[in-house]
């Protein structure tokens, strides 16, 4: 992985002033040159730095960095991961004004594979969950556990049971070819977003509540790195989602790709 902040190869100060873990970031997927849903993320970037920093972050300047990160690692195709933080920010002094800095990390690219996923329920909800903020620690504690109970991953609920997301990823629930998107306070995915404008019609969004589980047939979570089959909840099994995710995939397949440069 090769990291640069604010257009130069990042030096130890600047990865240093990173690990205060007061921030946010958005992780693409490129290929060609090009990101699916790019205008997607760059709307997250600039929201999470007015709402942490109350400052504006220039989209456009935030694009050519991470075009110039690729052409300087001689990449067209790669996994890049934009973290948006300040080198000045203070904890003790959260509310003064701060420019910000941005780091675009380059690494290798990946596409998850679309195997079918056993996942479990767990009662939590992320700190901001709209924000995809550098708060992770426990995604990937619930995501260790399950793996610890012999599940895949993690799907979180409310006290209610009602579910908002996976640990790192969207999920949507199939009844007769409609997608259905659980409504609860959650990360709203890019992958989520282009799935939603391809699939055709009108998002169906709805509150789901595990107990609402034997109204569907099929699930399927995705994130920018893919689209993958659940075929269980808690034991629940679905059997249509080998061939939602067919579908989905095709419909991803579909949205354009937009140039970086």
């Amino acid at each position: 992985m090769s990291v640069y902040c604010n257009g130069h190869r990042a030096g130890a100060d600047e990865l240093s002033a990173a690990l205060v873990n007061y921030g946010h970031f958005t992780s693409m997927q490129v290929r060609g040159g090009a990101v699916q849903g790019l205008d997607l993320h760059l709307r997250r970037l600039r929201a999470g730095t007015q709402t942490l920093f109350g400052t504006v972050l220039d989209g456009s300047q935030v694009q050519a960095w991470i075009a110039h990160a690729l052409q300087a690692e001689g990449r067209v195709d790669a996994s890049v991961r934009v973290t948006v933080f300040s080198q000045a920010f203070d904890f003790r002094q959260p509310l003064q004004a701060v420019p910000v800095d941005v780091l675009v990390a380059v690494s290798a690219p990946v596409t998850l594979p679309a195997t079918a996923r056993r996942v479990r329920s767990v009662v939590y909800q992320r700190e901001l969950p709209h924000l995809k903020h550098v708060g992770t620690f426990a995604l990937f504690e619930h995501r260790r556990q399950a793996l610890q109970a012999g599940y895949d991953d993690a799907l979180f609920v409310d006290a209610q049971g009602a579910i908002s997301e996976g640990t790192t990823w969207n999920i949507a629930f199939g009844r007769g070819g409609e997608l259905v998107w659980p409504q609860a306070p959650a990360l709203r995915g890019t992958q989520e977003r282009l799935l939603q404008a391809g699939w055709g019609g009108e998002p169906q969004l709805a509150r789901v509540r595990l107990d609402d589980l034997a109204g569907f047939d099929a699930a399927v979570a995705c994130n920018a790195a893919g689209v993958w089959p659940i075929t269980s909840i808690d034991g629940h099994r679905f059997t249509g989602s080998e061939a939602l995710v067919q579908r989905a995939i095709t419909t991803i397949a579909g949205q354009p790709w937009e140039p970086l440069a």
